[in-house]
């Protein structure tokens, strides 16, 4: 396993290694090596030629390698799906926040919704000795596929989980944050209330229609399937939505969409199509990204913390290697229900009735 760089001796093309590096400090290689290691043994000027040996030569210490050799990883991983969407922006922070200080650097790798690339991904850094992984998994990913790829090694998944996979899990209240939402539209005045984003091979987006459908259960409104509308988890998804909605026999009047996103890019096509949000049809998001209160109108939403979450995940798998033992936990953390101008407040009277 090599060292160092490349660089060009005598015209062609040679490796760096630490034995260059000794011979032009003028210190042994078991010195050089110390220094790498960060050892105190090496004494303050020592340490200082090596270093700028290591510059003149253009050195670089290959972490990862050293760590397949023997060496115990500071780095962990952090896997997300989908960096567009700025809600798993917030959530990367979260987790590099928390690392931060600490005896862990996370690498980021962002798989834009590949299940081929996240395995990519996960073996890259396995073979680069990470100690651990965050994970927030790809649409169309399968833990028998995972399984082989994170044997041995500890995992945290956050956001959406993967049934099969032995591994802990850090979510928000998907179903209650639902139901909390969907009983609000019925309260106001809603029964026609559509969900409206995500594909059926997601557990959170079966876990946020579970809400959907018990609310309409507590509140006697029979489930009609012509309301659930799959779509992808985007801008375009939610777009898409809009003209189903209005083209059914009996056109919905509300929607709780899969999250933030989808719900702005629904709240867009309406407006375009000259439907008042928030008059005409109310929208709730879920998530509560920074854009949501910055939307006209301002998009109502079941609120999760997102960096929180990245916290939680990080915080429960350094605890993991800390302690060496990997056994499953699940963490589930509150949602808020967050109303804006895109959903009224007050029945139907005192906003002109709803047709």
């Amino acid at each position: 396993m090599d060292d160092g760089t490349h660089r060009e001796i005598d015209g062609r093309d040679a490796r760096v290694t630490i034995v260059d590096v000794a011979r032009r400090a003028g210190v042994s290689k078991s010195t050089v090596s110390l220094v790498l290691g960060g050892s105190g043994l090496v004494a303050d000027a020592t340490r200082e030629r090596v270093s700028e040996a290591m510059t003149e030569l253009g050195y670089i210490y290959h972490r990862g390698a050293a760590t397949l050799r023997g060496a115990k990883s500071g780095v962990i991983g952090m896997i997300i799906n989908d960096l567009s969407n700025p809600f798993y922006v917030e959530l990367a922070i979260g987790i590099e926040q928390t690392c931060q200080g600490g005896a862990y650097i996370p690498f980021l790798a962002n798989t834009a919704e590949s299940a081929v690339r996240q395995q990519q991904v996960i073996r890259s850094m396995r073979e680069h000795g990470a100690a651990g992984l965050v994970l927030a998994p790809a649409m169309g990913a399968s833990a028998s596929d995972l399984k082989p790829l994170v044997a041995g090694l500890p995992v945290v998944q956050v956001m959406r989980r993967l049934p099969g996979l032995k591994a802990s899990s850090v979510a928000p209240q998907n179903k209650e944050g639902a139901r909390k939402a969907v009983a609000h539209l019925i309260a106001v005045g809603h029964r026609r209330v559509a969900f409206v984003g995500g594909v059926a091979s997601l557990l959170v987006r079966e876990e946020r229609l579970a809400g959907y459908r018990l609310a309409l259960e507590e509140a006697g409104i029979p489930l009609d399937p012509s309301l659930v509308i799959e779509t992808p988890t985007n801008y375009s998804g939610g777009a898409a939505a809009a003209l189903q909605l209005l083209s059914l026999r009996e056109p919905a009047t509300a929607a709780l969409c899969f999250n933030d996103v989808v719900a702005i890019g629904l709240t867009r096509a309406l407006t375009e199509a000259d439907v008042v949000v928030g008059r005409d049809f109310d929208v709730i998001g879920f998530d509560d990204i920074e854009e949501a209160k910055h939307m006209l109108p301002a998009l109502s939403t079941v609120a999760v913390n997102a960096r929180d979450l990245g916290s939680r995940a990080a915080q429960l798998l350094m605890r993991h290697l800390a302690s060496g033992d990997f056994e499953p936990e699940t963490v589930l953390c509150p949602t808020t229900l967050v109303l804006r101008k895109s959903c009224r407040t007050a029945g139907p009277d005192a906003q002109g009735g709803m047709e």
